[in-house]
């Protein structure tokens, strides 16, 4: 899919994304920044900073003498994460639409964050790469992602629904997910890291369960890469909806089981 598409889905979905950072991102943001270690004065790259559940923490660790670059493709989601730096009269944040596959800057940074965002990349070993190539010797990348067992059944349910609209989609329906299940383990995460280079790795497994209404559920999909699976068409769109809502019931416990991940650029 076109970086252009991908930044209009998700200006679609930032109001259901945002719905759900109370309860899952911004707990799990926190989360991340704390494990980048960031210090007083650190210059940061948030790479695919969505609304800014990294972002904000981590401007706060920063202080006013450090400054953090937050990049995504998404402008409405960049506005939301503005809205929440302005509010809090953070600074030291900038906030740029990019794609961070190949974004740079003049300065390198102290640290690299990624929260739930590298697998997006359409190249994840070459993006990757290239989010370690902004990194100052000894700097430090910081990321989040799926474990293995995250999001199921949630998306085989939704896939099943959405099957019956879009029979094409297969098994391997995305690039993203293919991405998600060569890190979704500490020890296929650990090997990749390796891979680009780093040492010091440290990979913590995070059990997180978050409870869904059926209302939260559905911005879920709404607000992520799931809603890529939708068919185009309103009123297929709407029978997927109704159908999936059906199967998840009134309150629904998703397993979202994180593994979060950090290394320093030699």
């Amino acid at each position: 899919m076109p970086e252009s598409n991908i930044g209009a889905a998700f200006d679609g979905g930032a109001a259901d994304f945002e719905r759900l950072a109370p309860s899952l991102w911004n707990p799990m943001g926190n989360a991340l920044v704390a494990a980048a270690e960031i210090e007083v004065g650190n210059r940061i790259l948030d790479a695919g900073c969505g609304t800014g559940a990294t972002t904000i923490p981590a401007a706060q660790y920063a202080g006013p003498d450090g400054r953090v670059d937050g990049v995504d493709l998404s402008a409405q989601m960049l506005a939301l994460a503005q809205a929440k730096a302005t509010t809090l009269s953070l600074e030291n944040v900038a906030l740029h639409v990019g794609d961070v596959s190949g974004w740079s800057s003049d300065e390198p940074f102290d640290v690299v964050l990624s929260a739930y965002s590298i697998f997006f990349l359409p190249d994840m070993d070459q993006g990757a790469a290239n989010l370690v190539s902004n990194l100052r010797p000894g700097g430090r990348l910081a990321l989040s992602t799926w474990a293995e067992g995250a999001l199921a059944p949630f998306t085989e349910l939704l896939l099943q629904e959405c099957r019956r609209e879009r029979p094409e989609l297969t098994e391997h329906f995305s690039a993203a997910r293919e991405n998600t299940e060569r890190l979704n383990t500490p020890e296929k995460l650990t090997a990749w890291l390796e891979g680009l280079g780093l040492h010091d790795i440290k990979v913590l497994s995070t059990p997180v369960q978050v409870q869904l209404s059926q209302s939260l559920a559905w911005s879920l999909v709404a607000g992520s890469g799931l809603r890529f699976l939708l068919p185009a068409d309103p009123e297929a769109a709407d029978r997927v909806k109704a159908a999936f809502l059906a199967v998840v019931g009134e309150e629904y416990r998703l397993n979202a089981d994180t593994l979060i991940a950090s290394a320093r650029r030699p």
